[in-house]
């Protein structure tokens, strides 16, 4: 029997949570069945992929190449069933956006908007994803341009940079913080904070430990593998707190407080990119950059 798509799947997804169970409740399927796919994965390989503890599932040395490679896989074979389903539609061609900036209001929506009214004839895909899915997309292909924080680079990329975000502190009305007039980086050392295992999550869970790590201490991060409304509604439990960005507004919150954070130089702000290949000649991402041009000349 040759290995299955769904086994590479279930390998990536186990990966990334370090936990069979949470791999599973992200797949929706039972514990038991996606333990065994990927121990009759490793079975096939020869290769033990994980080394299982307690604590969840850590790749092995040799179970982290092959999830890499595993990853590239399932990402390509979602992007080509991604193109077929839509390659049925758009008059005057297709773009595909990538991007992982949420879309509740702000530049990104702006923008994605101006497009659609303009344009009506063309197909426009968007794909959101993490930083590093996008670049992976970017680099094979199927996708035209992204939009993500600055800082993703590959052979052939060009980028340009776009706008930036204020970051703030999502807070309910009982924490200390926010008696504050203005909160820091250092006021937020001691909390617990929760972020969306995708999208921007990763790129805002690395920014808390680069501002908030020292010697012999390391902040609290929790990631969620859900959406960035789920992780904001679980704060009014009032156990966590979260960074978001700016464009994060857009949905009212009553019981919650966005409070800007700063740091020496002002306000934190989270820088944006453009991001394509150099040979890419659609016709559809001109028109894309002769808008980009307009609103945000540069």
């Amino acid at each position: 029997m040759g290995i299955e798509l769904r086994q590479l799947r279930y390998a990536v997804m186990t990966a990334d949570t370090q936990s069979f169970s949470r791999a599973a409740a992200a797949l929706n399927v039972k514990q038991s069945t996606l333990s065994r796919r990927v121990m009759q994965l490793e079975e096939r390989l020869g290769v033990k992929l994980f080394e299982r503890t307690t604590r969840g599932a850590e790749p092995t040395e040799n179970g982290r190449v092959f999830i890499e490679q595993a990853r590239r896989i399932v990402t390509d074979i979602e992007n080509l069933q991604t193109t077929a389903r839509n390659v049925s539609y758009g008059l005057q061609g297709r773009i595909a956006v990538g991007y992982c900036s949420p879309l509740m209001s702000g530049n990104l929506k702006l923008t994605f908007s101006d497009y659609l009214t303009r344009f009506p004839d063309v197909q426009f895909d968007g794909v959101e994803a993490g930083p590093e899915k996008l670049l992976n997309s970017l680099l094979s292909r199927t996708i035209d341009v992204a939009v993500a924080p600055t800082g993703l680079e590959g052979s052939g990329l060009k980028t340009r940079l776009l706008w930036s975000e204020r970051l703030f502190a999502v807070l309910v009305d009982e924490r200390r913080l926010l008696s504050q007039e203005r909160i820091y980086w250092q006021d937020l050392r001691r909390e617990v904070f929760v972020v969306p295992g995708n999208g921007l999550g990763p790129i805002l869970g690395n920014l808390i430990s680069a501002r908030l790590t020292e010697q012999g201490f390391r902040p609290n991060i929790i990631f969620q593998d859900t959406s960035l409304e789920s992780v904001l509604s679980m704060i009014t439990a009032k156990r966590f707190i979260s960074v978001a960005t700016e464009s994060s507004q857009g949905v009212s919150w009553p019981e919650l407080h966005f409070r800007e954070i700063y740091d020496s130089s002002g306000p934190s702000r989270l820088e944006f990119a453009l991001y394509w290949c150099e040979d890419n000649d659609n016709p559809a991402l001109q028109r894309f950059f002769k808008l980009i041009e307009e609103r945000y000349p540069g």
